[in-house]
């Protein structure tokens, strides 16, 4: 107890350290210029850049300094060109540069006060004729259709040798780090102000105690270092009169390769927070999200169209709206052990209220026991409550692994961090665990100490698939039946994360509906309530979608393939693009599986992803409600498209009509929920700290990039995650994967070395040739079977679901059983046809001999 009053007594200390800026309206101000940078990206490279450091050279810093200079000069503040301010914003991110270069040309340094952002709205006819007078040959706002590529720079007289061209391109990749919605809320502000000081405070007393260590940030730290440094003449005062000088800011270093000065700082910087204060320094929301996602656009697309949402009477389909927090976990101590148990304990945790995001129980080791510090990233709604149970395993030398012991069990609640406002972000706290009930109580009750941190809520993107509503041809996966269909056979489902029906679709010539033989295509869709709307029909050159309030028509270009537009311009993509591009490996899939909608608007002329439709395994994911209709509709004619080869309404000659067909429709593959575990030896991290910890929200694997060979080491997989990947060569070293992972991959040679996979799930079989198949398990579900062939073909099983049975000859076919079923059945000759079965319903029986058919079994 006296070490944690001590730990408060320092991070009270910390937050009495004093700035001279409100940090918290700064930041938010910042985040809005980042912005606005962003959708000018001629700004981080080229001629344009180039001009824009003349300008800066020749005309702001010395307008600058002569508004500082003499307050007649003109009225009210000064309000910077969007370049000009780019630069100096990218100057003054080196404080000790730019307080040089300032007094060696202007005897001062030139700050901010009587200077107002060019983002804040404010009006600046005065400042543009005071430029006017000044500067009658260069314009107030850069004219991108006279820059040219000659060095104007180096005729200045007054100019900083300082290289802005590599400091911009430094600074350029910021924003995406600090880009999510919730980085600007108060309360993230607000933790990640008290968390600059706690690390300013680390540098105070580094230099008291005369040690050289590299301080590096995680990104809310940064943010609010940034901030501060914007403001120049404030910095250099609050810093030299906290540590004696002006505290540097060393971008240069990018390389995040294990054992460099990047990876070392932090690993000392977490090291040195944690000893000091007794919280963690990794927090969510502030890691490193991995490099910015490559552009699908050079040059903005500016839109006329007024973006407009749809009324209650224009939606005909209603989807819930789903909040979601990214939440850090880590288990720092136990304390009050019993006898023997010591050594060998670990923490399972899962959810009281399961939600689609995450559903599952996982299990993490303890810092205190294990000597190693292993954090759980996943995402989760912001409802019920976290709960932990300490067990106990014993090592056994016997085949059969030993139960768990379970030695009490504690939870968190989270809906008191978030209901009815949210209060604070990161907690550390001991749990008194409850004991199991018939076990001995301990006068000294076992605690757990926990520490967990979240983002603010957001909106959940809405899943949706699409599911037909029969089994049509082998190889395919599907849904199980929800209930006994009412529509015609050609029928299609979509259906939520929660297997709800949402929609039906049917995609008709026209005919059947006018008795007019030469009607155009059309889509049909069937309402929950049975009524049936024409949601698109084919006019010969588009698609007219939702009474024409869209059009999808295919380009005549490769770049993008299709176009919707309507309320908004909608361009679409062939692959993974912008927040959907995968980051990591272990999840390798052809792009040509993927779609990514990517809308253009004044906003994001650069486009901004707000749907993947995923057209091998038929599901979409839109970020906002307004698309989840017509991205149903998109996503059925696409999809249709291509199994037909192109003559469902576009012809033939892209690249994307001339795939092989798809596969029919059915599940995602990818599930929505993140988990990465992180093995880093205590106090220190692995080298590629960030990018491990914090993995892209839609991509798992190994961290590795793209480029993978597969021979990734001591990797820790993400939950649902596949293995290597298709194309990984299999030699993964000690790979430990987590619950929900398959084996290798189906194109993996199966030499995964010591695979450690996670909650009942089995791979092909340590004996197993690697012949499985494209067989799908999920958690708690066996193999083939202990006698299996391994030719299991494309069965598809769902949880708790046993394998082909232990004298099944592996002949299963296209068998799809749902939760909790068992399989064939012992006797079963294993030849079941392409039976589908519903949740909790048995197979053919002992007895049976297998020759089923297509046998549908109700709940």
């Amino acid at each position: 107890m006296d070490k944690e009053n001590d730990h408060e007594v320092e991070w009270l200390e910390a937050q009495k350290i004093e700035t001279s800026v409100d940090l918290f309206a700064a930041a938010k101000q910042q985040l809005l210029f980042l912005a606005a940078v962003d959708r000018n990206r001629w700004l981080y490279d080229g001629p344009a850049l180039e001009t824009a450091i003349y300008r800066y050279n020749a005309c702001w810093l010395p307008l600058l300094a002569k508004h500082s200079e003499s307050s007649s000069l003109a009225e009210g503040p000064l309000v910077p060109p969007l370049d000009c301010e780019w630069i100096w914003h990218c100057h003054r991110l080196n404080p000790v540069r730019y307080k040089t270069d300032c007094e060696q040309f202007y005897g001062r340094v030139l700050d901010v006060s009587g200077v107002v952002s060019s983002v804040n709205g404010n009006c600046n006819l005065k400042t543009q004729d005071l430029w006017k007078r000044l500067y009658p040959e260069e314009p107030y706002d850069l004219d991108l259709d006279k820059v040219d590529s000659e060095d104007k720079s180096s005729a200045l007289e007054k100019r900083t040798t300082y290289d802005l061209v590599s400091a911009v391109k430094r600074q350029s990749p910021f924003y995406y780090q600090v880009s999510r919605s919730f980085v600007s809320s108060d309360v993230f502000l607000q933790e990640a102000v008290a968390r600059y000081k706690g690390f300013l405070y680390l540098i105070k007393k580094n230099r008291e105690r005369s040690l050289r260590r590299f301080c590096v940030p995680t990104y809310d730290v940064d943010l609010i270092w940034h901030t501060h440094q914007l403001h120049p003449v404030a910095y250099c005062n609050d810093l030299e009169k906290l540590i004696g000088k002006v505290l540097e800011h060393d971008d240069t270093d990018s390389d995040r390769g294990k054992g460099k000065k990047l990876d070392t700082g932090f690993s000392n910087t977490t090291a040195q927070w944690e000893e000091t204060f007794g919280r963690r320094y990794w927090k969510a929301g502030a890691m490193y999200r991995g490099s910015t996602p490559k552009a699908v656009a050079t040059s903005p697309y500016v839109s006329d169209v007024l973006a407009k949402e749809p009324t209650a009477k224009e939606e005909l389909i209603q989807v819930p709206d789903v909040e979601v927090v990214e939440v850090l976990l880590e288990i720092i101590e136990v304390s009050n052990i019993p006898d023997g148990h010591k050594g060998k304990l670990s923490v399972m945790f899962s959810k009281t209220q399961p939600d689609s995001l995450f559903d599952a129980e996982r299990r993490l080791t303890i810092l205190s026991e294990a000597g190693e510090k292993q954090v759980a990233f996943f995402q989760c709604e912001p409802t019920g409550e976290l709960c932990f149970q300490l067990v106990s395993s014993s090592p056994s030398k016997l085949p059969v692994s030993r139960e768990p012991k379970n030695l009490g069990f504690a939870s968190l609640s989270l809906e008191e961090f978030f209901s009815p406002v949210i209060t604070q972000l990161s907690v550390e706290k001991w749990l008194e665990l409850t004991p199991i009930k018939g076990s001995k109580t301990d006068p000294k009750p076992i605690s757990l100490r926990v520490a967990v941190s979240f983002t603010p809520p957001t909106r959940c993107p809405s899943v949706l698939h699409i599911v037909q509503s029969r089994p049509s041809c082998k190889g395919s996966c599907f849904f199980p039946i929800i209930r006994k269909s009412r529509h015609a056979k050609s029928s299609t489902y979509v259906v939520d994360e929660t297997q709800t029906e949402v929609i039906s679709l049917q995609m008709s010539d026209g005919s059947t509906l006018k008795g007019d033989y030469t009607a155009q295509r059309q889509v049909i869709g069937e309402m929950d309530s049975g009524e049936t709307r024409v949601l698109a029909e084919y006019t010969g050159a588009f698609w007219s979608l939702l009474d024409s309030k869209w059009s999808l028509k295919q380009t005549n270009v490769e770049i993008p393939l299709f176009e919707l537009l309507g309320t908004r311009v909608v361009k679409i993509f062939s692959g993974r693009k912008l927040d959907y591009e995968p980051k990591h490996c272990a999840k390798r899939r052809s792009e040509e599986d993927f779609m990514t909608l990517v809308e253009f608007s004044k906003q994001h002329p650069y486009g901004k992803a707000v749907a993947l439709l995923d057209l091998k395994f038929g599901s979409i994911e839109a970020e906002e409600n307004w698309l989840v209709l017509p991205g149903i509709v998109t996503a059925f004619i696409l999809s249709t498209h291509m199994k037909k080869g192109g003559s469902n309404g576009f012809d033939t000659t892209t690249k994307v009509a001339q795939q092989e067909s798809l596969k029919s429709n059915g599940l995602k593959e990818e599930s929505k929920v993140i988990m990465v575990e992180n093995k880093v030896k205590e106090n220190t991290t692995n080298g590629q700290t960030a990018a491990a910890i914090i993995a892209p929200e839609k991509g798992s694997g190994c961290g590795g990039g793209g480029g993978c060979s597969g021979e990734c080491g001591n990797m820790v997989k993400a939950a649902m995650a596949s293995g290597c990947g298709s194309g990984c060569s299999g030699e993964c070293g000690d790979m430990m994967k987590a619950t929900n992972a398959s084996g290798c991959g189906s194109g993996c040679s199966g030499e995964c070395g010591d695979m450690m996979k996670s909650t009942k799930a089995s791979g092909c079989g340590s004996g197993c040739s690697g012949e499985c198949g494209d067989m799908m398990k999920s958690t708690k579900a066996s193999g083939c079977g202990g006698g299996c062939s391994g030719e299991c073909g494309d069965m598809v099983k769902a949880a708790k679901a046993s394998g082909c049975g232990g004298g099944c000859s592996g002949e299963c076919g296209d068998m799809l059983k749902a939760a909790k079923a068992s399989g064939c059945g012992g006797g079963c000759s294993g030849e079941c046809g392409d039976m589908v079965k519903a949740a909790k319903a048995t197979g053919c029986g002992g007895g049976c001999s297998g020759e089923c058919g297509d046998m549908v079994k109700a709940a």
